[in-house]
């Protein structure tokens, strides 16, 4: 992509809904960081420009960012992730497969509390898409290992332990088994906040009495606050 290519498409992005500050993409072609997040733009819903958001992101998988600045390595890990859900849309799970697993390394890879990247959900990334891949057994023995791993560990707002439990809910209530899936789902929501506002509402999710075990976890999760607006100790 040349330069003036780039800054027609800050325009087209500029021109969205979205209106993002145009200092954004600073730097142009030559900075990693601006691509990277034109790329997040162009591949939202009602942008649409894929293939161009491809062409950035997979720019960017070989930048190496300051580890010492907490900021560049979200923004890296940040990119890969987007970069494999967009793959996975695609249907090229090989490729996501792969991203996600390169920002997992560089996530876990510093001691950061990031601001808007949460180590466990990237985990459930990987999860879900090596269940979609028909890895189901490995990516649960997975999610069992970072359970036993952070279980014990004295804190109240776990990534690890919210995504872990979630996922064995959803691979419970695929096998039909809703009591179960009903106990993993308790079992992740302690390990987040959450606000006494949302609770009248999960409790009406967990009193269904049938055994739709899908419906009732896409209850809980309408009723269950949006994960990046809460507090995180890990």
């Amino acid at each position: 992509m040349t330069q003036d290519e780039f800054h027609k498409l800050v325009h087209v992005v500029m021109d969205s809904p979205a209106k993002p500050p145009e200092n954004l993409f600073a730097g142009g072609m030559d900075s990693w960081r601006a691509r990277a997040r034109l790329a997040h733009f162009l591949a939202m819903e009602g942008i649409d420009k894929n293939d161009e958001a491809l062409e950035l992101f997979h720019s960017v998988v070989e930048a190496e960012p300051n580890e010492d600045i907490a900021e560049e390595v979200e923004e890296k890990v940040f990119a890969l992730q987007r970069l494999s859900s967009l793959e996975r849309s695609l249907g090229q799970h090989d490729d996501a497969l792969r991203h996600i697993n390169m920002a997992i390394e560089l996530a876990e890879s510093t001691d950061f509390l990031y601001k808007y990247i949460l180590r466990g959900e990237l985990w459930a990334d990987r999860w879900n898409l090596m269940h979609q891949m028909d890895m189901t057994a490995d990516a649960e023995t997975e999610a069992d290992e970072r359970i036993a791993a952070y279980k014990d560990i004295p804190i109240e707002h776990n990534s690890y332990l919210y995504y872990g439990y979630r996922f064995k809910a959803q691979l419970s209530a695929e096998r039909g088994v809703t009591l179960v899936a009903k106990d993993y789902m308790h079992m992740a929501l302690h390990s987040m906040e959450i606000p006494a506002s949302y609770q009248a509402g999960l409790d009406k999710a967990f009193a269904a009495t049938h055994d739709n075990a899908s419906w009732i976890l896409t209850q809980v999760d309408k009723a269950t606050p949006n994960p990046d607006n809460l507090h995180w100790d890990i």
